[in-house]
This record gives structure tokens, sequence and C-alpha cells, in this order.
């Protein structure tokens, strides 16, 4: 069994290197189990162009690196490694890597959400190269441009055609179904746009393109008609995950699997803290997860400091561990 860890931090993303950046520097010995692909969504990102500090951009991968390279110089350690399972019903708490049990006084959780994509032949492979799911993110990469492609009728979409209309020339939505799922007010908004135009029952089957996006391939699902849209962008907007699968039974959440938070940065077990993505449904932006991992650091340290813990754990809880 390893070592006790002041701060055990569960996630390689922006909120996970920016609380382990803060709570090395409080001088507490932190780990970052980072996962075995670290570095969250920017690493499907090109160009990043709204993080504060880059006048000229920064591509997502290279902020990612700078960020686990400014976490190790202050002193953490990082393990390149999935987290498969937490036991929170005692203390130290205890993260699980396979068969491998690393235990901290605090667990700061930090593993995102990461988006639903169609599956479609050319999605993955055009990903960074005109494929996208998030509109504030890479929008302003085609600014000019003559059209983009939103997919999905939701809230998401909605607000990602209306964020894309004052960059392009022409968005379309290709929905499911013949009517949005999104609220009434961005539905109508969305809808009198004369930059949006709609395909209703229709779905993407195919992103075509070589390097670049160049076109979709759309299938009407009452017709089974096809057509080829001609685009230079497709923005994904069908939903987010969050990834707490290994936090069920252990962590109160709510319908869709987003951790709550009680009193900050808190999570339902006292000296479980949670930042980004993985609570958060509303922003998911590079800028607002590190925001996050920085307070549950904050609040983490003064945790520590005001002794709660050894007083807490004195008497096991009755929560049962989760092992995937």
């Amino acid at each position: 069994m390893a070592d006790v860890y002041d701060v055990v931090v569960i996630g390689g993303g922006p909120a996970g290197y920016t609380a382990a950046i803060y709570t090395c520097r409080a001088n507490l010995k932190t780990l970052v189990i980072a996962g075995v692909e670290a570095g969250g969504q920017l690493m499907l990102t090109r160009e990043v162009e709204n993080y504060p500090g880059f006048a000229n951009g920064v591509i997502g991968p290279e902020l990612m690196e700078n960020m686990r390279q400014q976490a190790e110089n202050q002193g953490a350690e990082i393990l390149y490694d999935n987290a498969t399972g937490v036991d929170f019903s005692k203390h130290p708490f205890e993260v699980y890597v396979g068969e491998d049990v690393y235990r901290g006084r605090v667990v700061i959780v930090a593993t995102g959400a990461s988006p639903k994509w169609l599956g479609v032949e050319g999605e993955k492979r055009l990903l960074a190269k005109g494929v996208s799911s998030c509109a504030t993110c890479d929008g302003p990469l085609f600014k000019g441009t003559s059209t983009t492609v939103v997919v999905g009728g939701g809230d998401t979409a909605m607000e990602y055609a209306l964020y894309l209309s004052n960059l392009v020339e022409k968005v379309i939505v290709v929905h499911r179904r013949d009517t949005l799922r999104a609220s009434k007010v961005l539905a109508e908004r969305a809808r009198n746009n004369p930059r949006i135009e709609f395909v209703w029952n229709s779905v993407v089957t195919e992103i075509i393109g070589d390097n670049k996006v160049e076109a979709v391939r759309v299938k009407n699902l009452k017709t089974g008609e096809e057509q080829i849209i001609k685009t230079e962008s497709v923005f994904v907007a069908i939903g987010h995950k969050p990834n707490t699968e290994i936090f069920a039974g252990q962590l109160e959440m709510d319908e869709e699997g987003y951790i709550k938070l009680f009193d900050g940065m808190m999570t339902s077990v006292r000296g479980v803290f949670a930042a980004g993505d993985v609570h958060d449904k509303k922003y998911r932006q590079a800028i607002t997860a590190a925001g996050f991992g920085c307070m549950a650091a904050m609040e983490a340290i003064r945790f520590i400091e005001s002794g709660e813990l050894e007083k807490m754990y004195q008497v096991s809880t009755n929560i049962s561990p989760s092992r995937t």
C-alpha cells in the first residue's frame, strides 16, 4: 500500500493540474492520478484563443503540457493511469488503480466530462480539423467562413447555432426530430435568426474530408433520402456525460450523473471535493475548470488545517466501496 498523501487529485485536466499546483504550494504532499489519456478535452482542441495569458493563442495539448510541467515543478507526483474505484467510507480515503491502493487525507475529484459523439465515419479522424464539441472554444477559428453545421436540438445546440451565426455566413442545424428540445426562448431566437437554417428529421451519417472538414452526408429518417451539405466545420452538440462511474454509491449526484456540491466545492462526503466539468454543466470552459480547481484546492487546504478530518473518521461511515 502506498504512503498516505495529503491530497489525492483524480483527473489530469485544467481543474486537476490547477488544484495540484495550489496544494503543492501549500507544502502538501500531492498525487495526481491523471489518467492514461491525461489532459482532458483540450487534447482535442487545435488552437485555444480564449485562455488568458496567451496573446496569440495556444495549442490545446501545449497548454496542458505547460500545466502538467508546472504541477510537477511545484512538487506534484503524477501517475498516468486510470482510477478504477474509490472507498470514501474510511480515512485516509482510498483510491484504487487496478490492484494498487493510494490513500489521501483529502481527495479532489476532477475527472471531467466527455462529449457525446455521433460515432460516424470521419468524425474521429477530423477531430480538431473542423470537428468540435465546443463552439465557444473553436468557433472563432472559422470566423468569416461560409457554412457551419450544428448537430442537435437542445439548448446547447441552439446556443452554439446562435453564437456561430455571428461568425459565419450560414449555420445549418441538423436535428433528428421535427421539433426542438431546446427551451422556448432559445428555440424561437434560433428560428427567427436569418442566418440559421434547419434540416429536420435527419441525421449526419458521414463527415467528409481528407485533412479538414469539407462536407457532411445527411440522411432523412422518414424518406431515407440522402444529401451532401458542404461545410467547413461541424459542431456536435448532443450532450456530455460526466466521468463519474467510479463514484456511484460514494458521492451524491444528480439525475445526469454530475456530482452535487455542498458548502462551496465540498461533495456529500466531507474531505472529498470536486472541481471542473465533473460538476459544472453550464460553462464547460478550460478557464472555469482551472478556477474551480483553484477553489477546491484552497478549500481542501483549509479543511486539512482545521483538523476536522482526524475527528470525523475515528468512526467509519456506512458507505460501501465502489470498484470497477
